[in-house]
């Protein structure tokens, strides 16, 4: 996902994004879901199959 769909994403759920990054941005929104927000903090594991993020959290290690 493009970092402007991620900004627009974090900002419809109450999210403000300043000068974050994309993994802090996700990190926010897996939170404000209620979720762990581990996006990029596995070190190449994950045992979360069903997150949306994962497939581009798992090409980043």
């Amino acid at each position: 996902m493009k970092i402007q769909e991620i900004k627009k994403m974090a900002t419809s759920m109450g999210i403000k994004t300043g000068k974050m990054k994309k993994a802090e941005m996700i990190r926010a929104i897996q939170a404000t879901e209620g979720n762990f927000p581990c996006f990029q903090t596995s070190a190449g594991f994950c045992d979360q199959a069903g997150c949306c993020w994962r497939p581009d959290c798992m090409t980043t290690h």
